[in-house]
């Protein structure tokens, strides 16, 4: 593991981890969430130091840990998934259908500072988890709930993952698609872990409120609002009254700097910061293509960018498949052109950018995967804690019961029970 000089790793944690060490240290957290979303806001809070109980299940726990499997996500030895959202984190499967394990959970509830959960709501009803019950037991608690459509309306109650919700049912899966293709589903994970960093600021809101006034405060957001934000760039034209059949015809094909443009190596190159006459003319000019200036099909820039885009960026799709990537970005980066290389996913696991930034770093032992990828968010002066190891299947029942009071016998009989 990377170190630096101070003793901190590259998460920007460092080894002494007493209460005082972290922005969030001594804050405790319930993670009575599944899959992703929900679970990777409380590995956020974990991260920066809060102590983070992972509630599961009976029988197999979280599906978390088994999407590393599953044939939408590459295959790897490690449950690099689990790993990567189980970090950081205590766990206790508790069978909270019985009334011992509604017992159990009532205590937590009672000692922690934040409940997190994605249960839809009759799940929510029928275990009495609601924010109506869960006030009830601890009143300044943060409760953190989220939901595929929404708090309220017909689709409350509806299941739905991000491919669903935050992907296809806000627009955009039918946006991000050429004309006249069929929509692309979403990737895994695609929707929930931007909805993980809209419930994690959300949270961090609420605590501040309740540093200031003493209340706790109901926390709330949905798969559904975040796809919508993600599209607002579009979306709100559509809430303003935009014709967007006119909008549609208007892309049909792409500006001649938005399109991609496929070099002889099969890789692909994005001019879409090339927005002015003189930007356009150095990059025919680091193209070798300056006499398309003088071609009368293209008298001005708004002819190119306009009713002659086709023609024109077909005639530096010709240029650009002379070469390959490496080529062309050597002789493009000599003319100070914002140009840039679509990457492939491969490429980040050696990404210098990437690790000098820490947003991949080695999580040090216990983990079967070399490096981490870590959430985005980063606050100086907050250094993170560095990630050990998630737990396995109800490791620390023991001490999180003792600390909730129940003695080692009460503990037995809980474990005889199933309860735990």
């Amino acid at each position: 593991m990377f170190v630096s000089a101070d003793g901190c790793g590259l998460f920007g944690g460092c080894y002494d981890r007493s209460v005082s060490s972290y922005l969030l240290s001594g804050l405790k957290v319930i993670d009575c969430a599944t899959v992703i979303a929900a679970p990777a806001t409380a590995t956020m809070l974990a991260d920066f130091g809060a102590d983070v109980i992972k509630v599961e299940q009976p029988e197999g726990g979280d599906m978390l840990r088994t999407l590393s499997g599953i044939d939408t996500t590459p295959d790897a030895d490690p449950d690099w998934f689990w790993e990567l959202h189980g970090r950081n984190k205590r766990g206790l499967v508790l069978d909270m259908k019985s009334t011992e394990g509604r017992e159990v959970m009532h205590r937590l509830i009672g000692d922690a500072d934040v409940f997190i959960t994605n249960h839809p709501y009759p799940v929510r009803e029928t275990l009495g988890l609601t924010y109506d019950v869960v006030r009830e037991i601890n009143p300044t608690m943060i409760y953190g709930s989220l939901t595929a459509y929404g708090e309220e309306g017909p689709e409350r109650d509806r299941k739905g993952f991000d491919q669903l919700a935050y992907w296809a049912r806000s627009g955009l899966m039918d946006l991000m698609r050429e004309p006249g293709t069929v929509p692309t589903q979403g990737l895994p994970g695609m929707g929930d872990h931007p909805t993980a960093v809209s419930l994690y600021a959300g949270i961090v809101t609420a605590l501040l409120h309740r540093e200031r006034t003493g209340e706790g405060s109901f926390v709330h957001t949905s798969l559904l609002a975040n796809g919508l934000w993600s599209a607002a760039g579009i979306a709100q034209g559509v809430m303003a009254g935009a014709d967007m059949a006119v909008y549609r015809e208007r892309n049909r094909i792409s500006s001649p700097m938005l399109r991609l443009y496929k070099t002889a190596d099969g890789r692909w190159l994005q001019f879409n910061m090339i927005r002015s006459d003189e930007m356009l003319t150095q990059l025919l000019i680091a193209l070798g293509a300056v006499e398309l200036l003088g071609d009368p099909r293209f008298p001005d820039i708004e002819t190119i960018f306009g009713p002659a885009r086709e023609p024109f960026g077909d005639e530096i799709q010709q240029v650009i498949g002379t070469k390959t990537a490496t080529e062309w970005l050597s002789e493009l980066t000599g003319h100070d052109l914002p140009v840039n290389l679509v990457a492939t996913v491969e490429e980040t696991a050696v990404d210098e950018q990437v690790r000098i930034n820490a947003m991949a770093a080695e999580p040090g032992d216990g983990f079967g995967s070399p490096w981490m990828i870590n959430h985005p968010v980063k606050v100086s002066g907050a250094p993170q804690v560095e990630p050990h190891r998630p737990p396995a299947l109800s490791e620390h029942r023991r001490e999180i019961l003792a600390e909730l009071g129940y003695s080692s016998t009460e503990i037995d009989a809980l474990a005889e029970q199933g309860v735990i």
